[in-house]
């Protein structure tokens, strides 16, 4: 099998024109070295990163139907960044692959982070046109798959009084209130219980080491309990 048959047998994706998966591993770099014009992968990077947020938010959209967009958007950060998006690229072999200058051979760049993460972008560009929407979505979902398995719920919000006052909002211009209702145990290791309430109707309570903790953990309470009739909701 020739190197391009390997690393389709990888992608799980065969090419009717590997014109375009050479592009897609063919580093900036090439042009530099040779100092003329030289087609390489920056404009695959470009539309690649275009279908791999498309997808991944419309994934999102429809997993997560209580959410709105603050944690939608967090948590589609989680599963695209340069990190993760280095990963993949890594796991996939891309740099074994990677067309580089000589200078840039000798620096690494076939194991650079920022540069796997580009050639993985590429890639998804590279599958988007030569096989279409449906082919690129296959491969990113096969490619994350197992980190929506693991998105059962969210990541954990930086700020869960912020998003249920946000969540709230939407429906009424009152907003939540927060009561200690108990603290218990000596003055260096306190535990507080807090409630949140709105439109008179307790929601939820949490407890903590603190009245702010407390408070955090009651939202977070709310929140979960607010969305779950709006994730089991059938289609219309």
């Amino acid at each position: 099998m020739s190197d391009l048959a390997v690393l389709q047998t990888r992608l799980g994706y065969q090419f009717r024109d590997d014109h375009q998966l050479r592009l897609a591993l063919t580093h900036p770099s090439i042009a530099h070295e040779q100092g003329s014009p030289v087609q390489h992968n920056q404009r695959l990077e470009f539309l690649g990163d275009a279908v791999l947020q498309l997808v991944l938010t419309r994934e999102l959209y429809e997993k997560f139907p209580g959410f709105n967009e603050g944690p939608l958007t967090k948590a589609r950060a989680k599963l695209v960044n340069r990190r993760t998006l280095a990963v993949h690229g890594r796991t996939l072999g891309l740099g074994e692959h990677l067309i580089l200058s000589r200078g840039e051979e000798l620096h690494g760049g076939r194991d650079r982070p920022s540069t796997l993460a580009d050639t993985f972008e590429a890639v998804v560009g590279a599958i988007f046109l030569d096989g279409g929407f449906e082919a690129a979505r296959e491969f990113i979902l096969r490619e994350f798959g197992s980190a929506f398995g693991a998105l059962n719920d969210l990541p954990i919000l930086e700020n869960p009084k912020g998003e249920l006052q946000e969540f709230l909002q939407a429906r009424s211009s009152e907003p939540p209130r927060y009561h200690v209702v108990s603290s218990s145990g000596p003055d260096h290791d306190r535990l507080f219980e807090c409630t949140v309430h709105h439109a008179g109707v307790e929601l939820a309570r949490g407890t903590g080491k603190s009245k702010k903790a407390a408070e955090s953990e009651a939202a977070l309470a709310a929140l979960k309990r607010l969305r779950e009739p709006m994730a089991a909701a059938p289609e219309p």
